[in-house]
């Protein structure tokens, strides 16, 4: 699948701002079965200085100030992204990864190569999993049985996320503690994300936070509408031997063709799509919208390949 993706973030100041200076992260991944096709990011006012790097992750963050006085600010990211979870599946070995117990993974993170070194700074504290309650500890232990399959305790996890805890929108913001969101069981896929992770965290394996976007589906006959869809997050769980493998217990199913990845980071702190810092005064108001679409490019592959097929048949 190709899909276009438009994400745009609009800040409207009331009083007018002099002065903010930002970090963004909308630029999607190029890794293993996702392609970045295109990619633009459109910024108004037109910003003073931008720049772009790579962080400590690996994501594309873009630096840019805007030194004028506005009354709004809006960043749109554009972006054409080829997904084949077809290619991904070469390197997605599940009976191998299955045979790879609780017990085990934890001995065989004792290491010193890069990608160990990699993987074990995922069971340290991050910002918002700075502490594991009991609670979370209980919770996690059902699933992560010491004889258990790895990747079937993740499954399991993912699995009871999704039926325990309900998604409610407006329930949590950034700020709400992870004790919260796993006592009244509500939340975001944010929140559900993070959960599992801290879950994780607390026997001791590495756990990251994947920012991205998954296409949403309109109901049969029904169009698809423009803005209808989100930024969207899961988790990924580190088996050693294999490697990562994704979750997302907000739909309950493992990331194909639907997720585009974004960026990864220990918690939400790391990868959020917009941050920074503006001077203003009086009531700010923000408005997301993100819209993605099959690419018609895809589409006039499809005719054209249809209307060779059709001259070759009349031949």
């Amino acid at each position: 699948m190709v899909f276009d993706i438009i994400h745009t973030t609009k800040y409207k100041y009331e009083d007018g701002a002099s002065f903010c200076h930002n970090l963004a992260t909308l630029k999607p991944k190029n890794i293993p079965g996702q392609t970045v096709l295109e990619y633009n990011l459109f910024i108004s006012p037109t910003p003073n200085d931008i720049s772009e790097r790579l962080d400590f992750f690996g994501n594309t963050i873009t630096r840019f100030s805007i030194q004028e006085f506005h009354k709004e600010l809006e960043v749109t990211a554009k972006s054409k992204v080829l997904r084949d979870f077809a290619v991904q599946l070469l390197d997605f070995d599940v009976e191998k990864a299955k045979k790879i117990t609780v017990k085990e993974a934890k001995e065989l993170l004792i290491g010193c190569t890069e990608e160990l070194i990699d993987a074990k700074q995922f069971t340290l504290k991050s910002p918002l999993i700075s502490s594991i309650s009991k609670e979370i500890k209980a919770y996690a232990k059902i699933s992560f049985k010491p004889k258990r399959s790895l990747y079937e305790a993740s499954f399991d996890l993912m699995e009871r996320i999704f039926n325990d805890f309900d998604f409610v929108s407006g329930f949590t913001t950034i700020a709400t503690p992870l004790d919260v969101v796993m006592k009244e069981k509500k939340g975001v896929c944010q929140d559900f994300a993070q959960i599992a992770i801290a879950c994780v965290r607390s026997v001791g394996l590495p756990a990251r936070y994947v920012s991205g976007y998954i296409e949403t589906l309109p109901p049969e006959g029904k169009e698809k509408l423009v803005g209808t869809d989100a930024s969207h997050a899961w988790f990924g769980v580190y088996i050693p031997t294999f490697g990562w493998v994704d979750f997302d217990p907000t739909n309950n199913q493992i990331p194909k063709n639907q997720h585009i990845v974004v960026a990864y980071g220990r918690d939400y702190l790391d990868v959020p799509p917009l941050k920074g810092v503006t001077y203003s005064s009086g009531k700010n108001v923000l408005e997301v919208s993100v819209d993605i679409r099959p690419s018609l490019v895809q589409f006039q592959n499809q005719n054209q390949t249809q209307i060779q097929a059709q001259s070759q048949s009349q031949q």
